[in-house]
């Protein structure tokens, strides 16, 4: 896939794993041994909806980057925060063809500020979207890669 940003030096990289465990339910495992391990699942009538599902994870992701990127500037800032509430509100639409797509996310985050703190923290405001990695990279559109074994294009 063509992009119009330079190829960017890799800083860090992960790699998890997923297993099926059964239908639609599958085991995700990360690259550090002592993080637990998920179950991912889907909802009815595909899965059991007994475990969340990846536009619930991402959601998750997009809602906490955002949150511990305002505790980071708010800290550096030197700003009491108490304890952060994040409300992430996920629209799922079918696009042209038809297809479910996560269409909005609606994220609000209530820093538990006292009125004495909110001047120190407007710079924050300006800042803390731009280091959050997840969601600027979802703005931004990924370079996904797949590829089946077994099933290779162009065979």
């Amino acid at each position: 896939m063509m992009s119009d940003v330079p190829e960017q030096a890799v800083m860090t990289e992960f790699t998890i794993t997923l297993e099926q465990m059964q239908n639609f339910e599958f085991k995700v495992r990360f690259d550090k041994p002592h993080l637990p391990e998920w179950q991912l699942d889907e909802p009815a009538p595909l899965g059991r909806d007994a475990w969340p599902n990846a536009s619930r994870v991402l959601a998750a992701a997009i809602g906490n980057c955002l949150s511990a990127s305002l505790l980071f500037c708010a800290r550096k800032a030197k700003v009491q925060l108490g304890p952060i509430r994040t409300r992430v509100r996920t629209e799922i639409r079918r696009n042209e063809r038809g297809r479910l797509r996560i269409g909005k996310v609606e994220v609000e985050i209530d820093p538990g500020m006292q009125d004495p703190e909110k001047r120190k923290a407007m710079r924050c405001l300006d800042l803390f979207e731009d280091y959050c990695v997840v969601t600027q990279s979802v703005r931004q559109g990924l370079d996904v890669q797949v590829s089946v074994v077994g099933l290779e294009r162009g065979e």
